[in-house]
């Protein structure tokens, strides 16, 4: 049944593979070679399930999707008080590689413009720009759950064109805000840029802010539930920079993008989203990647504003109520990830059982991707050679005016079961 959701994805990434609006971000030459009708999404559950499609093995260079990561290992390593005195959480309303900062403060508006960014490598304890990014690259591959690489040649080609950086950096040492070197700064600023990243790097980065800085598969903590609170915080406010307000309205995640052509997007407690295409519109957002993520969050649910109780959407409980009937029994409200997660253990626990009842007398609210999600289970169900039963007294899967003939729906738990019984061992000998 994951073969729903992937579907889903398919169809999301087919819908824009059309759109070659957009031009690939010349002014660093070498990210002008890379290929311009590349699309990549990869979706990375809570869990630390991925569904991926397109071109999600296609590495990039991570760019300005570095900057959320070096805040969080930033107020990690010198905590909130001494990140804040040299960094603000502002909206700038300015492009990202404006050269301003704070009139009153002098300090960088926020730490995802370059400004912020390179003002929060200064941060990272190091006595040396290799220690300081061997930290920084090493923290990354932990989000991601794999080690990282650098990419040689962008790395030549962004300190070959880095002027308007090094501007950046000399306004800020000359108000006080750079500890060290420019120049050192600097290149560790422009290594951290040029780190390779997958669609998939990025969503289990985003996943693993989504989990609170635990990444998802090896339940590794990487940073505190505090670090990523304030992390994700600024990245609604200002990782999206001067079209932060429609990005936030209509997507509705805490986000970041880069002009390699990646977006990573985390929904808390939730899941994370990758998206990989480089093609730039003129905020410097990839022109495909903005358009994909925002029909995910309306086809799928995912605007943060609509998922406020989803922490209680789960499994309550599944247990085998008679040899060969297996009862999910499910609450809260009822939304993609919850849906997801439904339909995934059953698939992999299908071997378990003949019959499947799904109990959702408790679920307040259901959403209707979650319902078109579910509608599938039974006749995932009839293929695999078994049953699924519905317990749903109060019609909360059915579609409004249409509805499913192929479900089998019961009041109550015990007709489900009496149902079952008949199911696994066939009709009384009265009845043959």
């Amino acid at each position: 049944m994951a073969q729903l959701v992937q579907e889903y994805l398919d169809q999301i990434r087919a819908e824009h593979l059309a759109n070659t609006d957009g031009a690939l971000a010349d002014y660093i030459p070498e990210l002008a070679r890379v290929d311009p009708d590349a699309l990549g999404l990869s979706l990375c559950l809570a869990d630390g399930y991925v569904y991926e499609c397109g071109d999600s093995a296609t590495e990039f260079t991570i760019q300005s999707v570095s900057k959320p990561f070096t805040y969080a290992l930033a107020l990690d390593r010198i905590g909130r008080q001494g990140v804040d005195a040299k960094i603000g959480v502002e909206p700038s309303g300015e492009a990202f590689n404006e050269i301003s900062v704070d009139k009153n403060t002098k300090a960088p508006k926020n730490p995802m413009i370059n400004a912020g960014a390179v003002a929060a490598v200064s941060l990272i304890p190091g006595v040396s720009a290799d220690h300081r990014f061997d930290q920084i690259l090493e923290f990354y591959s932990a989000f991601a759950g794999r080690r990282l690489s650098v990419d040689l040649d962008v790395y030549a080609s962004e300190k070959a064109t880095g002027s308007r950086n090094r501007a950046i950096a000399y306004m800020l040492q000359s108000f006080g805000v750079l500890d060290g070197d420019p120049d050192e700064i600097l290149d560790v600023y422009f290594r951290q840029c040029s780190i390779n990243v997958t669609s998939t790097d990025l969503a289990r980065m985003a996943t693993t802010l989504a989990r609170g800085g635990v990444e998802p598969r090896s339940g590794r903590r990487v940073t505190s539930a505090a670090v990523v609170q304030r992390t994700l915080s600024v990245m609604v406010t200002c990782g999206m920079y001067d079209a932060a307000g429609d990005w936030v309205s209509a997507v509705g995640m805490p986000a970041k993008s880069g002009v390699g052509g990646g977006i990573t997007a985390a929904l808390p407690g939730q899941l994370g989203i990758g998206v990989y295409s480089p093609l730039l519109d003129a905020k410097g957002h990839s022109v495909r990647g903005v358009e994909v993520c925002r029909s995910l969050s309306v086809n799928l649910g995912l605007h943060f504003m609509s998922v406020t109780r989803e922490s209680r959407s789960t499994v309550r409980a599944s247990y085998d109520a008679r040899p060969g009937v297996r009862v999910y029994e499910l609450h809260g409200d009822l939304l993609f990830a919850g849906a997801e997660q439904v339909l995934r253990n059953i698939e992999q626990e299908c071997s378990e059982f003949d019959v499947a009842i799904l109990e959702v007398s408790r679920v307040d609210d259901i959403d209707a991707t979650a319902r078109r999600m579910l509608a599938g289970m039974r006749e995932f169900l009839t293929a695999a050679g078994k049953k699924g039963f519905l317990v749903d007294p109060d019609d909360t899967l059915r579609l409004a005016g249409v509805p499913d003939s192929r479900a089998t729906v019961f009041a109550t738990l015990d007709d489900a079961l009496n149902a079952a019984d008949h199911a696994v061992s066939g009709p009384p000998a009265s009845d043959r």
